[in-house]
């Protein structure tokens, strides 16, 4: 796939992002009918399903050839034999979208041979736009994003659920970081990207569609993005899950690593 191909698949993804930040405001603020997933996967809305049914039929017709992957549609196994194959949340944060509160996102990525090559993050309710593709640079609303310069875990600030803070995760004990929380994680990520907070750790599983888009613009911003384990991040597998999350700059990715107990435990 060549630069220009991304480049084409970035403003497709792009596009379809704002249209669906539509959708999802016609709703927002507006008590759509909810209800629980069950099995710990929590809720889903209305709204989700109409942003996901309108992706999922816009995408399909302008890339017949990819697979598709969201959190919303039922697996097709047919996926994993795909070249190409877009991954989508098409709201990331629903319990926020859910509260009336704006840090809910829309996740589009697409994905060759198990690589992110184009993704946007969207968060109409906040007017934020950031978007990348494999041979350029990240950005935020059309301008470029670095990570910020720490080093150290220490003192650093972080995005992560207080099931960090389990002392069983860590070398000597939780060490001393700053613990911040955002609703949907693909934005996590992107504030690591821009540098407004230093990093963002997940230490359980994270499904595939809350983080490929997310960790190419972290990745061409200039931070790491692995699994906890500090291994690359998979896409398009048969599970749809990566083991735990570390998305950081260079030196700081590295002492999470030294201070983490080696997975498993």
């Amino acid at each position: 796939m060549q630069a220009n191909d991304h480049e084409a698949d970035l403003a497709l993804l792009t596009e379809a992002a704002r249209a669906a930040g539509e959708i999802a405001l016609k709703y927002w603020r507006r008590a759509p009918a909810a209800w629980d997933k069950g099995d710990g996967a929590g809720p889903v809305s209305e709204a989700d399903l109409a942003v996901n049914e309108m992706l999922e039929a816009e995408l399909g017709a302008a890339r017949p050839g990819y697979g598709w992957l969201s959190e919303e549609s039922a697996d097709n196994p047919a996926r994993l034999g795909a070249e190409r194959v877009f991954i989508v949340d098409p709201i990331d944060g629903t319990r926020a979208f859910l509260a009336d509160e704006g840090g809910f996102a829309h996740a589009l990525a697409v994905v060759e041979a198990g690589r992110v090559v184009a993704g946007v993050v969207h968060l109409p309710a906040l007017g934020l736009t950031y978007a990348a593709h494999a041979a350029g640079p990240a950005l935020l609303n059309g301008a470029p994003i670095a990570p910020s310069a720490a080093t150290r875990v220490e003192g650093a600030s972080v995005l992560t659920s207080k099931l960090s803070d389990a002392a069983s995760n860590w070398r000597n004990g939780e060490p001393g970081y700053r613990r911040s929380f955002r609703p949907s994680l693909a934005w996590r990520l992107c504030l690591v990207a821009e540098g407004k907070f230093d990093a963002t750790i997940s230490l359980r599983p994270c499904w595939e569609w809350d983080i490929a888009a997310a960790s190419l613009i972290a990745e061409r911003a200039g931070a790491l993005a692995t699994d906890r384990a500090g291994r690359a991040l998979g896409f398009n597998g048969a599970h749809a899950q990566n083991n735990g999350l570390i998305v950081a700059p260079p030196a700081l990715h590295a002492d999470f690593l030294a201070h983490l107990r080696p997975w498993p435990l």
